[in-house]
């Protein structure tokens, strides 16, 4: 229903527990969650198959990696920075930012303050962020980072970087720091535009494929029909015949 109305991306959990996702709670035991209940596993599926983008951001590690086995699309982190710079919950451990880069995936850096700098103030040129950025690069490469704002329900961003409109301030900042011109068209669009068609393209490749099993199953259903009716038929003759 969601899909039909145009939502093209959702996250599994936020916060707390969901059918999706068993055995943690709220933000403080993100890690005491088991991972994806077997429900979580079909809407996965799902989701691969209706087309719409999987966020693994508010998820535990052990949902992440469970995830990132199943899918067969590429898979975001919406608004998550790297656990090695600042070891809060949601952000993203390094063997995790790795299977993102075998998923195809991304990883949008949160520029909250907690996630960035574990709390600590920052402003735009000395930006923790921008840490963020360099050591995500470092690990996995620029075309699997991208802007993650997060700025719809927190409090406490760098100096200089309070909302979207200082964005280009950012892009300068990084510019100045070495990075390319491609790169920094990755990071803004180039990478999210990626992600977005790679999901749609596994859609399309998986919905034949469930409706050939469809088709084979019916097949299967209308042969046996076929043999039932006759036998029907042989048992009802039978006796006119030799009788």
């Amino acid at each position: 229903m969601f899909y039909d109305l145009g939502a093209r991306y959702m996250t599994l959990t936020h916060t707390c527990n969901t059918a999706q996702t068993s055995g943690g709670g709220p933000h403080k035991v993100y890690q005491e969650t088991k991972g994806l209940t077997e429900f979580g596993k079909e809407v996965v599926k799902e989701m691969n198959r209706i087309g719409m983008i999987i966020d693994l951001s508010h998820t535990s590690f052990n949902t992440s990696r469970e995830v990132l086995a199943i899918s067969q699309a590429p898979v975001i982190f919406s608004h998550s920075a790297a656990y090695a710079l600042c070891g809060i919950e949601r952000n993203v451990p390094n063997d995790i930012l790795i299977k993102i880069k075998e998923n195809n995936g991304m990883v949008m850096v949160n520029f909250h303050t907690a996630f960035i700098a574990c709390g600590k103030t920052a402003n735009i040129s000395t930006l923790a962020g921008l840490n963020h950025f360099n050591y995500i690069k470092k690990i996995i490469g620029p075309e699997y980072i991208g802007f993650g704002g997060d700025y719809d329900g927190v409090t406490g961003f760098p100096e200089g970087l309070e909302d979207v409109s200082k964005y280009p301030l950012l892009v300068e900042e990084l510019l100045r720091r070495g990075w390319q011109d491609f790169e920094i068209k990755a990071i803004l669009r180039e990478n999210f535009l990626r992600v977005f068609s790679k999901v749609e393209q596994v859609s399309d490749k998986v919905v034949p494929l469930l409706l050939n099993i469809k088709y084979v199953q019916e097949g299967k259903s209308v042969f046996f029909c076929i043999i039932f009716c006759v036998l029907c038929i042989v048992i009802k003759e039978f006796p006119k015949m030799y009788f």
